[in-house]
């Protein structure tokens, strides 16, 4: 689980734009990783979409985003080229890394408990330590939320 103030726990995934992007890539960037349940979602594509509609807003701060789920490379693919989507997305089917952020545990869908993915972001500063994580992100307002704080922490 990720703590503020700790350093980020490592990672090596594919990228839907071909490749790998591990936490070493990053090194000297603000990264903001974002964690969602499923590509092609009512709520995904929106948080999605709005990290898209604010890129300009993104670059200008110097950020780095990374949508990270579970599925896989060929659907993060169809998603990401459907929505236009400037940034990569990472697949991760085993889980670990989606574990090691804290966005693995029980929710509750329709009065039923069940293991998935909690939608949550983390804010990583250029030195690679933590420094935001948001739980059970609310997508309404949430991208605002993170450029917010990033730019309070650019000072």
């Amino acid at each position: 689980m990720v703590e503020v103030g700790k350093a980020a726990p490592d990672f090596q995934l594919e990228s839907h734009t071909g490749g790998t992007v591990g936490k070493k890539d990053l090194a000297g960037k603000w990264v903001v990783i974002y964690f969602y349940p499923k590509d092609s979602t009512p709520g995904c594509t929106t948080e999605a979409c709005d990290f898209r509609d604010n890129w300009t807003r993104v670059q200008k701060a110097g950020a780095q985003v990374l949508g990270v789920s579970a599925d896989s490379i060929k659907s993060h693919q169809k998603f990401a080229t459907n929505q236009g989507l400037p940034f990569p997305l990472l697949s991760d089917p085993d889980k670990k890394m989606i574990e090691d952020y804290g966005a693995w545990g029980e929710k509750k869908m329709y009065g039923r408990s069940m293991m998935g993915i909690i939608r949550s972001t983390v804010l990583i500063d250029p030195k690679g330590v933590v420094r935001e994580v948001w739980r059970k992100v609310k997508v309404a307002g949430h991208v605002d939320a993170v450029l917010a704080r990033l730019a309070e922490l650019q000072g």
